[in-house]
């Protein structure tokens, strides 16, 4: 099972989507998932690719913050939305504004990347894995 998480990591790597993009995607669908783990990961990832601080801190609120381009905006909502889509599934509007943004093909890389994010957190959440704690 692990190997074709794994090919589809490396799959999404060499997809069109920044890598920028798709940190801020896996911290995004991690806080709302509660994943610490890939909380902790993605954060070191994003830092690692150049990643502010402040955006970091800012990401829960991504919605009232001006750090956010409305290209991230879209993305974060679509990732909200198939996140929850127990709830409201994928707003109409949501779906029609990322494709101003993105081509088709790019699309469906967003939705893979959502939802790959998703599978690892439900993994992580379901076998109670921990990041490491860090001395003070």
């Amino acid at each position: 099972m692990y190997k074709i998480l794994f090919d589809m990591e490396k799959y999404l790597s060499k997809s069109d989507l920044p890598l920028s993009l798709r940190e801020l995607i896996k911290i995004r669908v991690s806080q709302i998932n509660k994943c610490a783990y890939c909380i902790e990961l993605h954060t070191q990832e994003a830092r690692k690719a150049g990643e502010t601080e402040q955006r970091i801190y800012a990401l829960p609120a991504w919605e009232e913050s001006p750090l956010y381009s409305v290209i991230e905006r879209a993305v974060l909502a679509l990732s909200e939305e198939i996140t929850k889509i127990n709830e409201h599934g994928v707003k109409d509007e949501t779906f029609t504004n990322i494709q101003k943004y993105f081509t088709d093909n790019q699309v469906a890389q967003l939705i893979v990347a959502i939802n790959q994010i998703n599978f690892w957190n439900r993994i992580a959440v379901s076998t109670k894995m921990f990041h490491r704690t860090h001395a003070t």
